[in-house]
């Protein structure tokens, strides 16, 4: 048995003992911009444990607005999505409710979650560097990438991509505006190319000898280097190092990551069967689901990583400012994106 298919069996046999299934008519309606399929085993093995019915929706774009056209009607008990700023939108924007649940708030902590419980990261995903093989790195500060030493070296995607909006946000939140904005003139004087593709193709363009360093989420490398052999995606995983970049005016030297959470939607139809369901993904066995499958670093603490991700990049030490901390200079981020010319 595989370590994925062995971890769904945990889910699944973990949830059945003792569990007591609930009336057969009960269920709740999950809004999700994730893929379904990156979930769907977690829905089932929820499904098997609760006897609750997940009727899934899946909102590529506009989930915002889709729940607020609804209004008091809307079906959604559960508004699921990736990236801090997605989720600040959803609470700024009205549409969920406070939870309070021991459960949440013993496994996600204080820093991963909104104080008054209106939503918990589930998953999480660093900003981590990428790096030729041949380098002697072993460590990594984040402002590093702006010295004048890595000019025609770095490569990275769109500046105005949440992934990168959010780590500027970050430098805003640390070092203020007028040093973040020095850092980002100094990160585009060094790209080797246009601010541009996704994240595995910074690993490309590193074997392709186009760049030494880049940033990248986390979770590209356990899909890089579990891809086939031979493939062009293993032969990118297998081209780089990766190290855990930190802030250089952090004491803590935690690594800046974004998330994947979840809310209860404020009008929801059935809200005990929706935070049932948030805490049953904050479960050990749906953490080590996340951890196995996709890659991502669990928010419980004690939930082993995924083997790829254990031996290539190792445990995670988060950079302590919390989240919502950094989500208020996402527009500052985004301002100061375009202001340098980042992507042009």
């Amino acid at each position: 048995m595989t370590a994925r298919l062995c971890a769904l069996t945990c889910i699944a046999t973990a949830c059945l003992a003792g569990a007591v299934p609930a009336h057969a008519a009960e269920e709740l309606t999950l809004y999700t911009t994730r893929e379904p399929g990156l979930i769907q085993p977690l829905i089932t093995a929820f499904s098997t444990q609760s006897g609750v019915k997940v009727n899934t929706v899946f909102v590529k774009d506009g989930l915002l607005e889709r729940v607020k056209a609804e209004g008091a009607r809307s079906p959604a008990d559960v508004l699921m999505t990736v990236d801090i700023g997605n989720l600040i939108d959803l609470v700024d924007g009205g549409v969920t409710q406070p939870v309070k649940s021991a459960a949440l708030e013993s496994a996600v902590p204080a820093n991963l979650r909104g104080a008054d419980g209106q939503w918990f990261s589930l998953s999480m995903r660093a900003r981590v560097l990428y790096a030729d093989k041949s380098l002697p790195l072993t460590t990594f500060r984040y402002e590093d990438l702006a010295n004048p030493k890595y000019k025609g070296k770095v490569c990275i995607r769109a500046g105005q991509h949440p992934y990168n909006t959010a780590l500027v946000a970050s430098m805003i939140a640390h070092d203020g505006e007028a040093k973040a904005e020095q850092w980002l003139r100094g990160v585009k004087a060094n790209l080797a190319r246009k601010a541009t593709g996704g994240d595995r193709d910074v690993a490309r363009d590193i074997l392709g000898g186009i760049c030494d360093i880049g940033l990248a989420n986390s979770y590209y490398v356990g899909q890089m280097k579990a891809s086939k052999e031979g493939s062009d995606a293993r032969k990118w995983g297998d081209a780089i190092k990766v190290i855990r970049p930190t802030f250089a005016n952090a004491k803590s030297g935690g690594t800046h990551v974004n998330i994947s959470g979840a809310a209860v939607a404020r009008n929801a139809p059935n809200r005990a069967n929706a935070v049932k369901l948030l805490e049953f993904l904050v479960s050990e066995p749906a953490q080590a689901f996340y951890a196995e499958t996709n890659y991502e670093y669990p928010v419980r603490k004690g939930v082993a990583l995924d083997s790829i991700i254990a031996s290539s990049i190792g445990e995670l030490k988060v950079d302590p400012l919390p989240i919502t901390e950094i989500a208020k200079y996402r527009k500052q981020a985004s301002a100061l994106v375009d202001k340098v010319g980042f992507d042009q």
